[in-house]
């Protein structure tokens, strides 16, 4: 039976073909495709953070980056991996513990420690740093104000416009987490107000919302989970946001080709056009997607291939 042409892609590599044939040699314990990978990404930040994020999700159920370490201990891109990879493997342990359990501190210090060393072999990068403040999240109490000052400071010095560790204050602010939604919300908006045309920043308010959401679902029981959501994506306020984010981020942009590191961000962005009723917006970012989707936000509102095939039949473009 033919594919649907409207059906979504759901690239577990987010369309990186690079990234997809060094994740090959995770399976089978060879290091050396995650040593030329990394080497040729460099100092592209978005690009690095996407492929070490990635990557250490598959070196976390393997020994290929130990290997690595082992053969090459003062590597700076290994140390990076090896940080991203402990970062992954804690969260992998919390979640097997399940919410609320708390996870050997011993382990979390240890993912501190890797992601510090890190940092002090590749002065430059703001990659440890994201794993840092992410790896703080699983403190039952967080980490005192003054440390989480101090490594926001760093990676904002290293890179002001970072995505991903924006997006990681945010969950830390968060309600799930050590904050309240309008901590988060405040974050996101403060982030985005000195954003500059044409930055990916402000799409953290349409984040927030996806974790709003989430957080509300989760804290309901019953027959009555969705009460008080009917609005949730489309009310004023919300359409307002979706707004100013296509305005500063998407039309500012010199470029309409969706890099891998930021499909998950267009996603979010169009993920809320949709539901908030903007349907010019929602067609153009579309467009732009092409099939390309990534499963969150989509999966917390839903199956996320019959959503996002959906409103690609009703908005996007017309297959030849």
């Amino acid at each position: 039976m033919a594919r649907d042409r409207f059906a979504a892609d759901f690239d577990s590599d987010w369309g990186d073909a690079a990234l997809t044939s060094a994740r090959q040699d995770i399976v089978i314990g060879r290091w050396q495709g995650l040593r030329g990978l990394l080497d040729a990404t460099g100092p592209d930040w978005l690009s690095r953070g996407h492929r070490v994020r990635l990557l250490a999700q598959s070196c976390a159920g393997s020994s290929t980056v130990e290997s690595w370490l082992a053969a090459e201990p003062r590597r700076a891109d290994a140390l990076v991996l090896h940080a991203a990879t402990e970062t992954a493997r804690a969260f992998n342990l919390a979640i097997a513990a399940g919410r609320g359990v708390p996870i050997d501190r011993h382990r979390l210090d240890a993912a501190v420690t890797a992601c510090l060393q890190a940092a002090e072999a590749y002065p430059a990068d703001p990659t440890p740093w994201a794993s840092l403040i992410s790896v703080a999240r699983l403190y039952p109490a967080g980490v005192r104000r003054e440390e989480l000052a101090r490594w926001w400071d760093e990676l904002h010095a290293r890179d002001p416009y970072h995505v991903e560790g924006h997006l990681q204050i945010l969950h830390y602010y968060s309600s799930r987490w050590h904050g309240t939604h309008g901590l988060m919300y405040d974050f996101a908006r403060d982030a985005a107000g000195v954003a500059p045309p044409g930055c990916a920043l402000p799409v953290l308010v349409q984040y927030a919302r996806v974790e709003e959401y989430r957080c509300t679902l989760e804290g309901a029981r019953g027959r009555h989970a969705s009460v008080g959501l009917g609005q949730h994506w489309s009310h004023d306020g919300a359409v307002n946001d979706v707004r100013r984010t296509w305005q500063r981020w998407i039309t500012g942009r010199a470029e309409s080709v969706v890099a891998p590191g930021e499909l998950r961000d267009v996603n979010y962005l169009t993920h809320a056009a949709c539901y908030a009723g903007l349907r010019d917006i929602a067609a153009s970012l579309l467009r732009m997607l092409g099939r390309r989707a990534t499963h969150a936000p989509w999966s917390y509102t839903g199956d996320p291939d019959k959503q996002f095939t959906k409103w690609r039949k009703e908005l996007g473009p017309r297959p030849a």
